[in-house]
């Protein structure tokens, strides 16, 4: 993980504006969320099971992320890799009922070293995040 300093941290604005604003940049809200805090997503590589995204956190002042009108605080954007295990399970103990239960793969290193090649990329795109949520 990588932090990025950027001036659009500590910024207040409805959950709802920061979505319209940034999903047609190409980011997306995280389906991993809770109640009163979550992130904003920009998927920059999925690479047979290696995915590299720029990450903004934001959490809620008051209200569930669910209401587009509750008004959250942006934290510090950070460049993230994902490595998922590609392999095939070879012992395939997957009834019908654990596959309804957990259908998603969780990644095998939620924090892998961030490739050098993508750095750049991810700070141009939290610049777009910043012009989009800014203006400027």
């Amino acid at each position: 993980m990588i932090p990025i300093q950027s001036n659009i941290e500590g910024k207040e604005l409805p959950v709802g504006e920061l979505k319209q604003k940034l999903e047609p940049i190409g980011f997306t809200v995280n389906g991993n969320w809770e109640y009163d805090h979550a992130y904003i997503d920009y998927k920059m590589n999925d690479d047979h099971g290696d995915q590299q995204y720029v990450r903004i956190p934001f959490q809620s002042t008051g209200g569930e992320l669910d209401d587009d009108n509750t008004i959250v605080q942006i934290g510090t954007p950070f460049l993230l890799d994902h490595q998922f295990d590609t392999d095939v399970d070879e012992e395939g103990n997957i009834g019908p009922l654990t596959g309804s239960i957990d259908q998603f793969k969780t990644p095998a290193d939620k924090d892998a070293p961030f490739p050098e090649e993508y750095v750049e990329r991810g700070k141009t795109l939290i610049s777009k995040a910043e012009q989009a949520l800014t203006g400027i």
